[in-house]
C-alpha cells in the first residue's frame, strides 16, 4: 500500500546493483529502512542525489506489513538546502550527526518532540552565517534529552568529578574508572547551559571541543548498547 512520509536521511548502503538501502527517520513511523532505486535518469520519481545526508524528504513508498524494507515509488525535497551540502565545514558536521543518529536513534515509533528537534536543528544549520563550530556539541548535549539520559547536573562544585556511568557529579573518583576530573567537569555545565543562539560566546579551543566530543560520545557509548566506533569522528575534529 502506497503511504507517504516527511524524514530525516540518516545512512544509505549499497544493497544490489539495482537498489541502496536507505535509512531515514521519519515523522510519522520513527526509524525506517527504505529500498531506494538506482536510476541516473533527471526524470526518474526517484532521484538519489536528494539523499544526502541529513536530507528532509517527503517520500511515497509501497508499504509491505511483513517486510522491514519498502520500496520508494516517489521523493521530493521539503526543505531545500541554502548551504548545507555545499559548505565544507557543515558537510562534515552533518556527515557526523547523520552518522550519530544512525547509531543512536532506534525507535520504530513515531516522535513527534523528538522529530522537530531534529529538523529545527537542521535547518537552523543550514541558514546560520557563522559562529557554528560548537554546534555538534550543543546538538549532542541536548539530543540526550529525547533519548532519556541527560546527566544530572546538581550539586556541582569545583572540586567534583563526573561520574559517567551514574550521569552526575559526584565528591571522589568512582571505582569503576569512568568519570571526568574535576577541572574538565565544569565543561558539562557548560555545555548544558548553551544553546545554537547563544553558543559563540562560549569560546573553545580546537583541543577543548575535541576533548568535549570524546566525553559525550564515551558518555553515549556506556548508556546505549551498540554504539560503535563513528568513521567520520577523526574528520570532525581535525577540521574543528
Amino acid at each position: 500500500m502506497l503511504q507517504k512520509y516527511e524524514g530525516i536521511v540518516l545512512y544509505t548502503v549499497k544493497y544490489s546493483d539495482k537498489s541502496d538501502i536507505v535509512h531515514v527517520y521519519t515523522r510519522q513511523g520513527g526509524r525506517m529502512s527504505f529500498l531506494l532505486p538506482v536510476r541516473r535518469s533527471r526524470q526518474s520519481a526517484v532521484r538519489q542525489v536528494l539523499f544526502q545526508p541529513l536530507s528532509i524528504l517527503g517520500i511515497e513508498a509501497d508499504i509491505r506489513p511483513r517486510s522491514s524494507l519498502h520500496p520508494i515509488k516517489e521523493t521530493r525535497a521539503s526543505y531545500v538546502f541554502r548551504s548545507l551540502p555545499y559548505h565544507p565545514y557543515k558537510s562534515a558536521i552533518a556527515l557526523f550527526v547523520a552518522e550519530f543518529l544512525y547509531r543512536v536513534v532506534r525507535e520504530e515509533m513515531p516522535n513527534e518532540l523528538l522529530y522537530h528537534y531534529l529538523a529545527s536543528s537542521i535547518e537552523w544549520l543550514d541558514v546560520c552565517e557563522k559562529d557554528f563550530a560548537n554546534f555538534h556539541l550543543v546538538f549532542l548535549m541536548r539530543l540526550s534529552r529525547f533519548l532519556g539520559l541527560y546527566p544530572n547536573l546538581e550539586d556541582y562544585s569545583p572540586c567534583c568529578y563526573f561520574d559517567l556511568l551514574d550521569a552526575c557529579f559526584v565528591s571522589g573518583p568512582p571505582s569503576h574508572g569512568f568519570y571526568v576530573l574535576p577541572e574538565e567537569a565544569s565543561r558539562i555545565r557548560t555545555l548544558a547551559r548553551m544553546n545554537y543562539d547563544t553558543m559563540y560566546l562560549f569560546r573553545m579551543t580546537r583541543a577543548d571541543r575535541n576533548r568535549c566530543l570524546d566525553v559525550i560520545c564515551t558518555y553515549y557509548r556506556l548508556h546505549l548498547p551498540d554504539f560503535n566506533e563513528l568513521k567520520s569522528l577523526p574528520v570532525l575534529q581535525e577540521l574543528f
